[in-house]
């Protein structure tokens, strides 16, 4: 057995802890098998010091497989940068029953012979499909099917990889990963749709909603935000990227859906969400614009909506409240020394009138 290929992990799920994961056959001649092989080494007419160093062989290769896949794993979460030494395309559109071939290209040397291959469905774990090398001619598929997978490796740097009869369940990420030893590099990994009958490529219809004008018991530690929804719907399919635009400066950051909904089975919809400060939107000379990227199968077109701010309510009221109330104020006060100067006078009229009469007497 080649020492080289004892770190290579066979194709499966793959845990956080970086071990494959495989399928138990149910097939009865497969139990069989299973059974055969847990029996003891003098029942398989096996010498039990010949036994002891083939399990000692097998366990040195299960933890170079496991280290390998983990160390896979891991460098592929903790340095995305690596992505840029491995380029694939970023987005796959075929028909169902079509074939889709992914082309994976590195710029790394001669010595990383060792090509992997990883598909992540939506809201599943990573999964590795097949490990192919210039260094063997049979790719390693694991439990997965050649009828429904292949893959090509006759350059150190670069490599295909081919999904079959694509079916609706096959859309999802695909990664490509290269290695020359224990670190793996890998692609920024393809999105793959699968287009389904019936279905024309749509581009979005993009709003934005103004706010509501219920909309006013921000804090002041918020400094009274005002929240501008921005709405891209009846789109197929779902490759789209929202970003806004802000005449009076950079946006404050957008809560934009992680992933476009399907609405009734058939087109999408996307909202993001973006909050600017109350006395900025309450600005005519200020607009807000929504700006929808749609890839359409050939080429990014952006869609996009604008509004302007209003004319403020809160500063024209704060000082027409505050005229009002000031002349309130002075009107209040005046009537309290009118009044004051009323009562003064009739204190003192009263006063002169008892003092008159004291006198007669």
């Amino acid at each position: 057995m080649d020492a080289g290929l004892l770190t290579v992990p066979k194709a499966g799920v793959l845990k956080e802890t970086g071990e494959p994961k495989h399928q138990q056959s149910t097939d009865p001649e497969g139990s069989q098998q299973l059974e055969a092989e847990t029996l003891p080494p003098a029942a398989l007419h096996i010498p039990e010091t010949q036994a002891a160093s083939v399990l000692q062989n097998m366990q040195v290769i299960i933890l170079k497989q496991a280290f390998l896949s983990f160390s896979i794993f891991i460098l592929w979460i903790s340095d995305p940068s690596h992505g840029s030494d491995v380029t694939q395309k970023s987005t796959l559109w075929r028909n169902k029953g079509d074939d889709a071939t992914i082309d994976c290209e590195h710029t790394k040397d001669a010595s990383f012979l060792q090509m992997y291959w990883y598909r992540q469905l939506p809201g599943e774990t990573m999964e590795l499909i097949v490990f192919t090398s210039t260094a063997r001619k049979d790719h390693d598929f694991g439990e997965f099917s050649r009828d429904k997978f292949s893959a090509t490796k006759t350059e150190a740097q670069s490599g295909t990889f081919t999904v079959k009869q694509l079916q609706p369940e096959d859309g999802g990420l695909y990664f490509c990963a290269v290695s020359e030893a224990a670190e793996a590099y890998f692609g920024g990994g393809t999105k793959l749709t699968v287009l389904e009958d019936g279905l024309d490529i749509t581009p979005p219809r993009v709003k934005i909603l103004r706010p509501s004008k219920a909309e006013d018991t921000k804090t002041k530690r918020e400094k009274k935000k005002t929240t501008l929804v921005c709405v891209a719907s009846d789109f197929y399919p779902d490759h789209v990227s929202v970003s806004w635009k802000c005449s009076a400066g950079k946006c404050d950051k957008a809560a934009t859906d992680s992933a476009a909904k399907r609405v009734k089975e058939k087109y999408y919809r996307i909202t993001s969400r973006l909050k600017v400060l109350t006395e900025i939107w309450e600005k005519p000379e200020n607009t807000f614009t929504c700006s929808v990227t749609f890839y359409n199968g050939t080429k990014d077109i952006v869609f996009e909506h604008t509004i302007k701010g209003i004319q403020g309510n809160s500063t024209g009221n704060t000082r027409e409240n505050y005229l009002r109330i000031t002349q309130k104020a002075k009107l209040s006060y005046c009537v309290f020394i009118v009044k004051s100067c009323t009562y003064g006078a009739f204190v003192g009229f009263v006063m002169w009138k008892l003092q008159g009469s004291k006198r007669k007497r």
